[in-house]
């Protein structure tokens, strides 16, 4: 396997721990806005020092800084709020099926952007992934309002973007500090929103949440963006929900459907054919 698709499939293994770390803060009573705050916190903490200790450079960059704060409001201020307030107003599955939408602007945000081909198989992957998305999600109830519809599309754009001012960003910089900038400016912002004071039992799974899909799923994700393109790597990145749920049957025990099963087999086979077809393919730099 090319290694740029190996760290987008690892990247987003980590993300599909998310939800079972979130499942146990929330047990605590931590409010969105304030996990947010300290999963991005405590994630800048570990990167920093990371950065520091084994790269021997310093985290923080003068250049490029209205960049910088562009792609912490959009990738992660304006991405979180919007999937988390969609969450609200409607549900999680809706929310999660609209997310997860990002695949079909990043193919065409790479076409306009990168001028990435949109090749028969990367077409016939998409339609794969967003039928095994619709199955992973379960009984979605589409009885929601426009501004939710609204704000759940917004999201799956969002998180598009995300991708696409990453692979900018990795061009004349370093992922990892490409990445603590992003964090760095998105932190300024989720601050007003947060309450900051947690329980300590929870923090254990802050940590976690910040190590595993924030820290090492982010860093994974913008190296594999300096090999991958942005629309193949959307289109793999789509494990994350079969990851998910995976996670929770083991841990929770939620129940595991055939329907779900089958949406799992779709996203992977799709991830599968996006990689056989990109093979020997050259990257447009």
């Amino acid at each position: 396997m090319k290694r740029g698709y190996l760290l987008v499939f690892l990247a987003a293994s980590m993300w599909g721990t998310l939800g079972i770390f979130a499942t146990y803060i929330y047990r605590y009573g931590v409010d969105p806005f304030t996990m947010v705050f300290w999963r991005v916190f405590l994630a800048l903490l570990m990167l920093g020092s990371y950065i520091v200790l084994f790269l021997r450079e310093s985290p923080f960059t003068g250049r490029r800084l209205p960049f910088y704060a562009a792609y912490g409001l959009v990738g992660v201020f304006a991405f979180y709020t919007l999937y988390f307030y969609t969450v609200k107003i409607s549900s999680v599955g809706f929310a999660v099926l609209l997310l997860y939408t990002a695949p079909a602007f990043s193919v065409i945000l790479g076409r306009l952007i990168f001028g990435e081909p949109v090749t028969p198989e990367k077409a016939i992957a998409l339609v794969m992934v967003l039928a095994g998305v619709a199955l992973v999600a379960g009984n979605v109830d589409f009885r929601v309002s426009p501004l939710a519809l609204v704000t759940g599309i917004a999201t799956g754009f969002t998180y598009s973007l995300y991708g696409v001012l990453a692979k900018f960003g990795v061009r004349n910089e370093r992922p990892e500090r490409v990445l603590f900038m992003t964090l760095f400016f998105g932190l300024i912002y989720l601050a007003p929103f947060s309450r900051f004071s947690v329980p300590s039992g929870a923090v254990p799974y802050l940590l976690g949440l910040a190590f595993f899909p924030t820290f090492l799923g982010y860093v994974l994700y913008n190296h594999a963006l300096k090999e991958v393109e942005v629309s193949r790597a959307s289109i793999i990145a789509t494990v994350e929900p079969v990851v998910a749920i995976v996670l929770a049957y083991v841990l929770f025990g939620e129940k595991l459907t055939r329907m779900q099963i089958v949406g799992a087999v779709l996203i992977i086979g799709a991830s599968l054919l996006v990689h056989a077809s990109g093979k020997g393919g050259q990257m447009k730099k």
